[in-house]
């Protein structure tokens, strides 16, 4: 296979393609779900109206997005990271029942607008500043909390649904809190479909079936949920054993028309001077916007081919598929990690395979959904738990370790406050911590102190480009210079100096003679805004 054969690249796209949709689909599911299922949403009255929103924002962020996007493994869906943002607007926008959903889809096209408009300006330049601690700590914390978050589907305990990455998850319980009601809710079902399942997504990941051109052919995750298909249905006549209700996929089958038209809730353009819908818009633009950045940073990174994505288009193709998702009553939309792995992982060779996804969503779910309905949750755990173990891979732990401490603490910060709070949160705590060691860098190496043993000179070499952040560690080094001495401030090699260091360097200047401290400053002329009489 080479990278550019494009009858191979079709073969390998369509098979990704169908390795992230069983990805995407639970999670298309379940962020819908825990969106839409918080304390205080009102006038939910089935099961297909909360879960549609996340189906069409899955569709719509692989085929509309897919198609714009300059990412070649990105992938594009709802996401965690808005879960509580879409949840609060609902309830502001009052639930439900009295056209609150349809207020806030006026909020999610607002906001593809603003995000078009994002791209247009060039702000994507914001993801070149985040720090590669950062998106480390952002990738190992997304796969731990993955596989925290699986593990109770794992073993048939399904009350909280997949997608759900908060702490403080919709069903009332923690993180930790589910783990331990697992430990007393074991399915033993699902946990032999979903061991089964492990096993098979192991052993079709060694090499020996990729070098098999016949076995390469079949997806690991299909291949599993075929069989856990099959196993489902040969214990299905034992009580303790079978796998039914919340333990299996639960896709909306319409049996009408009108039950098919009842899933939408269409944006109410008649909001569109609110100022709470503009608020909301707003917020869900910077978000998206921010989220989406990052993680095309992250897949980025993960390319095998380094590619390099451009962030202003990305940011453009965000916009207009928020824009398509609004308009047809479908959830917020963002580059999603977990799903941009599995299409990695899956073999991808083109952005594609994120158009096949979002094709095979359309047509499983609105062809086949009584077929769908018949896969195990355990089963899509299983492929979940083995991605989250990928993305928080001990490797990158002990590479950062190696590198020393101004980039593991970050990394550890962002998975903490990830596995404590939510991905928005850990990311904010990661980037003030790394802001915090710029600071105490640039307070240690600002400048270069000598002394010269022959006549006693105390010689001060600026930076090239010496800033207001270097202004205390240079305050601090003038100082300490015992009284009597002779000082030598040395701007030869500086390019640059803020006005507040200058005038740190002139306030010194005009004490010196009180004690007895002889200044000279070389290059005098690179000093701006005051004079060097003294």
């Amino acid at each position: 296979m080479t990278k550019n054969n494009s009858t191979n690249n079709f073969k390998f796209d369509i098979a990704a393609g169908l390795v992230v949709f069983f990805v995407a689909l639970p999670l298309c599911l379940g962020i819908s779900l825990a969106s839409t299922h918080y304390e205080g949403i009102e006038g939910i009255e089935d099961f297909a109206g909360i879960v549609m929103p996340g189906l069409i924002a899955g569709i719509i962020g692989g085929i509309v997005v897919g198609a714009l996007s300059g990412s070649r493994f990105g992938v594009s869906g709802p996401a965690a990271g808005l879960i509580t943002i879409v949840a609060a607007a609902i309830i502001e926008f009052g639930g439900f029942a009295n056209g609150g959903y349809e207020k806030f889809a006026l909020a999610v096209v607002l906001s593809g607008v603003i995000q078009f408009l994002l791209g247009m300006i060039r702000a994507g330049f914001f993801a070149y500043y985040i720090p590669f601690s950062v998106i480390k700590g952002m990738l190992a914390g997304i796969g731990i909390t993955i596989f925290i978050k699986e593990l109770p589907h794992f073993f048939g305990y399904d009350k909280d649904p997949e997608g759900d990455m908060n702490f403080f998850q919709a069903d009332g319980h923690t993180t930790f809190e589910d783990l331990w009601l697992m430990t007393e809710n074991v399915h033993w079902g699902a946990t032999l479909v979903a061991v089964l399942s492990l096993v098979i997504l192991i052993v079709w990941g060694q090499k020996f079936i990729k070098q098999n051109k016949f076995l390469n052919l079949v997806p690991g995750p299909l291949l599993a949920i075929v069989v856990s298909v099959v196993i489902a249905a040969l214990i299905g006549s034992n009580v303790d054993l079978k796998i039914s209700g919340e333990h299996l996929v639960n896709v909306p089958n319409p049996k009408s028309m009108e039950e098919f038209k009842g899933m939408f809730y269409f944006p109410d353009f008649s909001a569109i001077g609110d100022s709470k819908v503009w608020a909301v818009a707003l917020t869900i633009a910077l978000v998206a916007s921010i989220e989406s950045l990052l993680c095309v940073e992250a897949t980025d990174k993960m390319d095998p081919y380094k590619g390099r994505t451009p962030m202003n288009l990305e940011l453009r193709a965000q916009g207009i598929g928020n824009l398509v998702s609004g308009l047809l009553g479908g959830l917020p939309i963002t580059q999603v990690i977990v799903r941009s792995k599995a299409n990695i992982d899956g073999g991808a060779q083109s952005k594609k395979s994120a158009i096949f996804h979002g094709v095979f969503l359309i047509v499983f779910v609105l062809a086949i959904p009584g077929v769908l309905n018949m896969i195990p949750r355990a089963t899509l755990a299983a492929v979940l738990l083995l991605i989250g173990w990928k993305l928080a891979s001990p490797k990158s732990a002990i590479q950062m370790i190696k590198a020393g401490w101004t980039q593991y603490i970050p990394f550890f910060t962002v998975i903490v406050v990830m596995l404590l709070h939510d991905l928005l949160y850990g990311i904010g705590a990661g980037l003030v911590v790394a802001f915090i060691i710029i600071l105490y860098r640039n307070f240690t190496m600002s400048f270069f102190v000598s002394g010269d043993q022959n006549n006693g000179k105390i010689h001060l070499n600026m930076s090239q480009h010496t800033t207001f952040l270097n202004k205390a560690s240079i305050i601090k080094t003038l100082d300490e210079i015992p009284d009597g001495k002779e000082v030598i401030i040395d701007l030869s090699q500086t390019i640059s100096i803020d006005y507040d260091v200058s005038e740190a360097i002139r306030d010194f200047i005009t004490g010196s003679k009180d004690r007895n401290i002889k200044v000279e400053v070389r290059n005098p002329e690179k000093l701006t805004q005051f004079s060097l009489e003294h």
